[in-house]
């Protein structure tokens, strides 16, 4: 039994508070939520709550936490400092923040006239037995003695409160999401928005020291978990080498990331771009190689290939290249190599840069390339925040040093694998109200394709992939033609999984898409066994103890 602690790793401002959030974590149950430090502009005050404990059949309670000797004189409560006894005021601090608490969720949230209390709680001072003050009930009072059952003493409190509903489990994710979700005016989360992903191209552009470093290696595999930047370090390989003068083949096996390369070296000098960027298969297309329909596995997986060998071997030397970039490697088979090494003017020799997460291979390929290649590995997630980054940490090839800065705590729906798209599609529309731009969010699936993206395809793949950059809409996708993309804001829905054995890299895919802002719906237990106790830990109950060196870490973005 183990409640969740938000943030994950919250920073306290004394021992007092720390002793009394970790203990009320370990005393109530799975379905409760303790919010840390929680932040509030109210009446022209800055406020803020040492603990808000949301309880699912119980109710909600605001503490405000006083350390060290704290005691009542002359109508005032006082409180020991390094500089002498100073005035206080904690009962008043925790009723007010009751207050904007409530205000909060009534602009925000549906959730709104829920049962709530304040109480004051001084866990290194002992209450004088009987004791009463004006502004406080005794039960309201948490003092030493209580902390040993300081979660039953809030359950005694908010059960003699007779005002407002008993909050349901539904009730407490939804002030979890009002509390630590993008509830912001719209252009300040689109400023927010921009700064971060200036702050992301930063650290990411960062990452030509590697280039730098391998520049006299000729066959280089790169090797990266998501987040590390290994996209732009393809795309800037293959503009460095057509800068040179040399012929260039930048590509991929999934259509969405090759739209997504094209679009951004569409935008380059002429000299720079490389003479083909695309799929593996379109280069094929290019040379005439005879068509297949989709639902050919045989024919992509095999067929294919070997006539791209045949094609490129029979080529002039003029139209094959000097180098070739792969982005995303891990997505190739065997067999496909060969035919990679055969458009190059010397397979023997010529350029070839991998860059690949063996974390991602969602298709079940094996394959690398029969050469000899130079190794290297990136280390530092930069584009994910902190707190997505340590959700899907533990399922990532190698661990990683966070440096994506601060975000919104990962939320958590939990629901039925079947009822996943529809709680997903409800909290993509409560993004888009509170101004969320459409074009910043996406909805993933990790089975099967959502209503919306099937009618999007049956007008064709490229027309479907147009609407990743269209603003009207968000994007609609699952999570195999997703990877290799980002967005500032993924609802991901774990509907399930049509293969088990490919199920651990598919939540990796899906829980790595987001940027900024993570939202997950699915069954906690389906979740917890195909994610292990890493990710279980941290999505669906969070608990201090990370190290700093492993990129654990508390505030916002701007987003909550």
């Amino acid at each position: 039994m183990t409640a969740r602690l938000l943030p994950a790793d919250p920073e306290f401002a004394t021992a007092s508070e720390r002793l009394l959030a970790t203990t009320l974590r370990d005393q109530l149950p799975d379905d409760a939520v303790v919010v840390c430090g929680q932040r509030f502009a109210y009446q022209g005050r800055d406020l803020e709550a040492d603990l808000v404990v949301a309880w699912p059949g119980v109710g909600v309670a605001v503490v405000e936490v006083k350390g060290g000797s704290v005691w009542r004189s002359d109508g005032q409560w006082w409180q020991e400092w390094s500089g002498g006894p100073r005035r206080v005021h904690p009962v008043d601090q925790a009723r007010r923040c009751r207050y904007a608490l409530r205000d909060v969720l009534r602009r925000h949230s549906r959730v709104s006239d829920l049962r709530a209390a304040h109480f004051a709680a001084f866990p290194t001072t002992d209450l004088p037995e009987g004791f009463t003050a004006p502004d406080a009930h005794r039960w309201m009072l948490l003092d030493r003695a209580d902390v040993a059952r300081a979660a039953d003493r809030i359950k005694d409190g908010l059960e003699r409160t007779p005002d407002g509903e008993v909050p349901t489990r539904e009730d407490v994710e939804a002030l979890v999401a009002c509390l630590t979700g993008p509830s912001v005016p719209p252009r300040e989360v689109l400023a927010t928005l921009r700064e971060r992903e200036a702050a992301c191209e930063l650290l990411t552009r960062e990452q030509a020291r590697v280039l730098d470093g391998l520049e006299a290696a000729s066959r280089v595999d790169v090797r990266g978990g998501a987040g590390t930047g290994k996209t732009w370090l393809a795309l800037e390989k293959a503009r460095r080498l057509g800068r040179s003068g040399q012929r260039v083949a930048l590509m991929c096996y999934s259509r969405g990331l090759a739209a997504s390369l094209e679009r951004e070296v569409a935008q380059w000098p002429r000299r720079e771009r490389p003479a083909y960027v695309g799929t593996f298969h379109g280069l094929a297309a290019r040379w005439g190689a005879r068509p297949g329909s989709d639902d050919d596995g045989d024919y992509w997986e095999r067929r294919l290939p070997e006539q791209m060998a045949s094609l490129a071997t029979a080529l002039p030397i003029a139209e094959r290249f000097d180098a070739v970039v792969v982005d995303e490697a891990q997505d190739f088979d065997a067999g496909w190599w060969p035919a990679v090494l055969a458009v190059l003017r010397s397979p023997q020799h010529g350029c070839l840069y991998v860059f690949t997460d063996d974390g991602q291979r969602v298709f079940g390929r094996r394959g690398r390339p029969a050469v000899d290649l130079v190794p290297f590995t990136l280390t530092e997630n930069l584009r994910n925040t902190q707190q997505i980054a340590q959700v899907f940490g533990s399922l990532a090839p190698a661990q990683m040093r966070y440096r994506g800065g601060d975000g919104p705590a990962v939320s958590f729906v939990p629901c039925a694998a079947g009822d996943a798209v529809a709680r997903a599609d409800e909290v993509a529309d409560g993004l888009l109200d509170d101004g969320w731009p459409a074009s910043s969010v996406a909805l993933l699936t990790t089975h099967h394709r959502h209503p919306v993206q099937v009618e999007r395809q049956a007008h064709g793949q490229d027309a479907y992939w147009a609407t990743f950059w269209e603003d009207d809409d968000l994007f609609y996708g699952h999570v195999l033609g997703f990877k290799g993309l980002e967005r500032p804001a993924v609802v991901l829905a774990v509907d399930g999984f049509r293969d088990p054995a490919r199920a651990r890299e598919m939540l990796y895919v899906g829980l790595s898409r987001a940027r900024d802002l993570l939202v997950v719906c699915g069954d906690p237990e389906q979740i917890r066994a195909v994610g292990g106790e890493g990710v279980a830990r941290r999505l669906l109950r969070p608990h201090p103890g990370e190290s700093a060196g492993q990129g654990s870490g508390a505030g916002g973005i701007g987003l909550s």
